[in-house]
């Protein structure tokens, strides 16, 4: 349940090449801005425009005035970045995703049909297809004491990471005001329940309840 095939489907992404080099996928944290600028060095001019350098918008995507892109990002085709929006830089989002009013994103990756509506913080994660992050949800990238990060599931697996947010598989939802603390990683076809505080794995296709209860869904 921890591998980048048990969580995502790679056909999107334009990450996908990227992504295909590793067995976990918060090993691919740490070159996430250099995989951005090689991918937009070689996008069509004739889909994305380079609205400043190392930043490439698609020219079907829509971004308020008020947004802040910084560099280096990727914003895909038919994707909303809404007001006040501030992408940091090291963000490949991918198409007809959202990136709504007051939400930040720091190197991250978003595949196709990603929603971070409002008031979201994503920073050192990886958000799958169809992936949903209710209002005021937001990834814990840093542990409080500074240390390294560890998965923590059926087995315990050291990341040599101290910034790692969360990895959320295909299709997981993820309730309003919910806070992923630092190695989360959500199985696909989860939920997490509004106000959770989510820590460790979240099997596949489970409920995740401010109880600190995971049930499988009917």
């Amino acid at each position: 349940m921890y591998t980048v095939r048990d969580l995502y489907d790679l056909d999107h992404t334009l990450a996908k090449s990227y992504l295909e080099q590793f067995e976990y996928p918060w090993e691919a944290i740490r070159g996430i801005k250099e995989m951005i600028l090689s991918i937009g060095e070689k996008l069509d001019p004739e889909e994305y425009e380079e609205r400043s350098e190392h930043v490439w918008v698609h020219k079907t995507a829509k971004v308020w005035p008020s947004a802040w892109l910084g560099e280096p990002c990727i914003i895909g085709p038919n994707t909303e970045v809404r007001h006040c929006a501030f992408i940091r830089g090291s963000a490949l989002v991918g198409a007809d995703c959202v990136v709504g009013n007051s939400c930040e994103l720091k190197n991250v990756i978003l595949f196709d049909h990603v929603q971070t509506p409002h008031y979201n913080y994503v920073g050192d994660s990886i958000l799958g297809y169809y992936s949903h992050m209710g209002a005021g949800s937001i990834t814990s990238n840093v542990k409080s004491d500074k240390t390294l990060v560890t998965v923590h599931g059926d087995e315990e697996i050291a990341t040599g990471l101290k910034k790692f947010g969360a990895m959320l598989g295909d299709h997981v939802e993820v309730g309003c005001n919910s806070v992923l603390n630092p190695g989360t990683v959500v199985g696909r076809n989860s939920r997490i329940y509004p106000t959770t505080c989510v820590r460790g794995v979240i099997p596949e296709n489970s409920i995740c309840t401010n109880k600190a209860e995971i049930r499988k869904q009917r």
